[in-house]
């Protein structure tokens, strides 16, 4: 690495600092939809999945209605799994907890969004 490519790397960070960056604020936001979560019963919890696809299937249709782009359509549902992602991952982190006696680590989740974005 070259001194201009350091200087650069150092004002802005590397690439996976800034993806870190980004992923922080939403742990912070699947952490604060922790107490709500560990409220619901286990049935309660278990719906949460149908809960998800409705509004999914809600988002998606409302926005995508009458698009013929594919690309366009992608990026719309896309969007909806992202609006949803953070009460998605406290479910399955509570789910876990009840199941196994284990609550992921925080990195845990930051892998797993990684693993969604592809």
């Amino acid at each position: 690495m070259n001194f201009i490519e350091k200087a650069i790397t150092k004002v802005f960070g590397s690439a996976n600092e800034r993806l870190l960056r980004k992923l922080w604020p939403i742990v912070a936001k699947i952490n604060a939809l922790e107490p709500e979560i560990q409220a619901l019963s286990d049935e309660q919890l278990r719906g949460q999945t149908e809960l998800f696809r409705a509004r999914l299937a809600k988002l998606c249709t409302e926005t995508a209605a009458g698009q013929s782009d594919e690309a366009l359509r992608r990026r719309i549902e896309q969007d909806a799994l992202e609006e949803i992602l953070p009460e998605a991952f406290a479910c399955v982190r509570e789910a876990s907890r009840r199941s196994t006696g284990m609550r992921h680590f925080d990195v845990q989740m930051i892998g797993g969004m990684v693993l969604h974005s592809g």
